[in-house]
């Protein structure tokens, strides 16, 4: 899928623990304005929904299964479906606008996303629609998580 990237990042490990650069702007064209964490719980789906202008910056912490649907029309890919499982390295997956997207956090244990997003939620002062479609809420929709 055309945008889509992700990559296991290099773990800096000693005697206190370890140390992961999530994003360096030399190495990324991606212009993030905001950052938040989530925690999902084990064996937890969240999504799927897509962006229409926003490009999602996630860092996976734990164990993650991801599914992935290319929804651009104009798109080689359209309506190709990926799934993608992160080892529990930390892993970085760049998800461009019209790529519906969900996770599951597949790890015993609770896991943590670090998203930094090139959009502010709602917009500047957040009072702007948000740039989401919620697939999740449509119960005839053909993008659904399958274990």
């Amino acid at each position: 899928m055309k945008g889509f990237e992700i990559k296991e990042l290099q773990v800096h490990e000693d005697q206190r623990g370890w140390l992961a650069e999530i994003m360096r702007v030399d190495e990324t064209s991606l212009k993030p304005l905001m950052a938040y964490v989530s925690m999902t719980k084990p064996d937890v789906g969240r999504g799927p929904h897509e962006h229409r202008s926003q490009t999602d910056y996630m860092c996976f912490l734990g164990r993650f299964r991801l599914y992935l649907w290319d929804n651009r029309k104009d798109s080689a890919t359209f309506r190709e479906h990926r799934t993608v499982e992160t080892s529990g390295v930390p892993t970085v997956a760049v998800i461009p606008p019209g790529i519906v997207h969900a996770y599951k956090n597949i790890d015993p244990a609770n896991g943590f996303v670090i998203n930094l997003p090139d959009r502010l939620y709602r917009g500047q002062g957040k009072k702007e629609e948000v740039d989401e479609i919620r697939h999740e809420n449509d119960p005839d929709s053909p993008f659904k998580i399958v274990n």
